[in-house]
Formats: structure tokens, C-alpha cells, sequence
């Protein structure tokens, strides 16, 4: 299906607003990305560019920065969240619970929500079966942490037109793929609807960092103007604000601080909370039901 054939146009303005909690005014979604880049492909993306342009196979230097983030970024991300009182939802391909099973385990034991990502970094449109990806990745996740995922994540953010309706019957009810909205809303798919909830690619640590090559402290700076906007949007209708950081961009020490500030700075407005996936998704589905 085309996405318009699995949601109707809707003009924000044109529909009642939703309600969150007495004392609740905007919620922050807190992700962290963690993923598995097989040197045997190209890397997924690059910090440093190959000798005369041309792509080399194995690919140590952009691996081994990948690689720092899983070693010592994901930890230092993990004390600050933790000394903030921020709960993210840690978005991670599956095969991370087999080559990095202690990163995984630490994010269990910190009692945060995964998602799954696929089984490692590849576009879904390089998969060659999609449903047994997809099954595998949920399945391998399920086992890891005694639960079954509920918010999915494209590799690379990436659908075919047909992956939406083979992450429903796997089991997923929320996807963060799309940008589409301020609000979550709900897809059609063959199996069960879908919610996609509001996602954004620009307070992302992979566009300012990696493919605008913004200074270090802009992840701090763009998310307290889009907060500005939305903060004030927030007195007449419910927002929710996505942030996302990878461990090898935001966990490296000349961003971190920043990083740390940015959350501080958000966290300290009044009526401000940080919610995970699952519980954007539970509030959304009360509402709902509730029209």
C-alpha cells in the first residue's frame, strides 16, 4: 500500500486536540540507537572517507569509530541518562544481543524499553525475505529480554510498501519511521493497525553530526528552538519531541556535555516529562478509545 492509502490526510487544526495528564504539557521521546555493522559490507556511514574516495573492504577506520561507540560512548550515555532520570527507548538491532550482549544487558538491567531495528544495519529494501528479518529480529529480542518488542525502527529508516504489513503480523504496534505528524496516528496495514509515532530527523545526532557537520553544541542549540516552538504550541494541544543520539555521535567527549545540558535545560521546564516508546503509545491508545 502506498502510505495514503494507509492513512487519510488530516490538517492538524482540524482535529479535537488529545489530553495528556494533569501537570503534563509536553513529552520528550529520548532514543538511543544501537547497531551491528558487518565489516563485510561498506559501513553504514563514514567519519573518515576512504583514500582517492573509493570504498574499502574491510573498512577498519569507520568501524573502529562504530566501534568506540559500543566500547565507551554507550556507557558514558548510559551514567548520564541515568543521572538525569531518563529512561529511553533503546532502539537496537537484533544481532547486538549476540555481539554485544553485555550493551544489551546493561540496558535491561537499567530497566529501558527496546525496540527492535532489524537484525543488523541494513535497508530493508537489501533484505531478500523481510517477514523472516523481521520475525528473526523480534524473536531474538523477545528471548534476550523476556519481552516481545512493541515499536520497530528501519534500518536506516527505511520501508518497502509492503513492510508495514509484515511488521504487524510480527507482532509490532508502533513504528517511528515517519515524520509526518506532531501526533501519533494510526496506519492501516493487512493485519492490525499500526501507530507511527511523531519522529523527527533533525534533532538527530546523525544529520547535525555526521551529514551537516554542525559544530558540537548544535544538538543543544536546535533542540532548545524546536523546544521553543513546540513549548508554546503546547499550551493549546498536546506535543511530543523526539531526541536521538548514537553512541559513537553523542557519546563521544566533546558532544556529551552537551548532550547532558540539553536534557537538563528541556527537563527543567514545568510540565515537561520523558516518556519511552511504549508509554507515548499507551497514552495514545487510552485517548483513542476515549473519542
Amino acid at each position: 500500500m502506498h502510505p495514503r492509502e494507509r492513512l487519510e490526510f488530516s490538517a492538524i487544526d482540524d482535529r479535537p486536540p488529545l489530553a495528556l495528564p494533569k501537570g503534563v504539557r509536553l513529552v520528550l521521546w529520548p532514543l538511543l540507537a544501537l547497531e551491528e555493522w558487518d565489516m563485510g559490507r561498506p559501513m553504514a556511514r563514514m567519519v573518515i572517507s576512504p583514500p582517492q574516495g573509493e570504498p574499502q573492504l574491510p573498512d577498519h577506520p569507520n568501524w573502529s569509530w562504530h566501534e568506540y561507540g559500543m566500547r565507551v560512548g554507550f556507557w558514558r550515555l548510559r551514567k548520564m541518562l541515568t543521572r538525569l532520570g531518563v529512561s529511553p527507548t533503546v532502539t537496537l538491532n537484533a544481532r547486538v544481543c549476540e555481539t554485544y550482549p553485555q550493551v544489551a544487558a546493561a540496558c535491561v538491567e537499567s530497566g529501558w524499553e527496546l525496540n527492535a531495528h532489524g537484525y543488523d544495519q541494513v535497508p530493508m529494501h537489501k533484505v531478500a525475505d523481510q517477514r523472516a528479518v523481521i520475525m528473526r529480529s523480534m524473536d531474538i529480542i523477545e528471548k534476550f529480554c523476556g519481552k516481545r518488542p512493541r515499536g520497530w525502527f528501519g534500518p536506516g529508516l527505511t520501508q518497502t510498501f509492503d513492510t508495514l504489513d509484515y511488521l504487524s503480523e510480527a507482532g509490532v504496534e508502533y513504528i517511528g519511521d515517519w515524520v509526518l505528524d506532531d501526533e501519533p496516528v494510526t496506519l492501516k496495514t493487512t493485519h492490525k493497525p499500526v501507530v507511527a509515532l511523531p519522529y523527527n530527523f533533525e534533532i538527530h545526532d546523525i544529520v547535525l553530526m555526521n551529514l551537516q557537520h554542525q559544530p558540537s553544541d548544535m544538538m543543544y542549540r536546535r533542540a532548545l528552538d524546536q523546544f521553543s516552538c513546540l513549548y508554546a504550541e503546547a499550551a493549546e494541544r498536546p506535543k511530543i519531541m523526539a531526541i536521538a543520539c548514537h553512541p559513537y555521535l553523542s557519546g563521544v567527549p566533546h558532544r556529551i556535555g552537551h548532550v547532558e545540558r540539553m536534557f537538563e535545560d528541556l527537563l527543567a521546564r514545568e510540565g515537561v516529562v520523558a516518556w519511552d516508546g511504549a508509554t507515548i503509545l499507551d497514552w495514545y491508545l487510552g485517548e483513542r478509545r476515549l473519542a
